[in-house]
């Protein structure tokens, strides 16, 4: 074995983090597109985030389960926005503003297709009388 095969494996940042699409002629990331969402290029480079982004939706959802869930809508640093499945909290105390992050150790990309991603800090539960 060459010494180039032996550091093929991936670091901690490549195994967490996503990779996104830069349209080459208006510089718009988006996610999943054969198209730029703002000018149609399809003329679109590969690039990593590292995955970590602020949620600024939050539903909780149980269709086509008997259990609930929570949606979420996440914006990430380089400006994308994607929708991803908040996993580790309860899905009612998944709150706008609350920084989120690829989960660890675990296919990110679940049997439906959703991205699973848990919060950085811990959620805090309030008993309701």
């Amino acid at each position: 074995m060459s010494q180039q095969e032996l550091s093929i494996a991936p670091t901690e940042h490549e195994r967490t983090g996503l990779i996104y699409q830069r349209c080459r002629w208006c510089n718009t990331a988006s996610f999943r597109r054969m198209l730029c969402p703002v000018c149609a290029s399809s003329d679109l480079t590969a690039e990593r985030s590292d995955g970590e982004g602020v949620v600024v939706q939050s539903s909780v959802v149980n269709r086509y389960t008997g259990t609930a869930r929570n949606e979420s809508l996440v914006r990430f640093p380089e400006g994308f926005v994607f929708r991803v499945r908040v996993v580790g909290a309860p899905p009612h105390l998944v709150w706008v503003g609350a920084r989120v992050r690829p989960v660890d150790g675990a296919d990110r990309e679940s049997e439906s297709g959703e991205f699973v991603f848990e919060l950085c800090e811990a959620a805090t539960s309030v008993d309701w009388y």
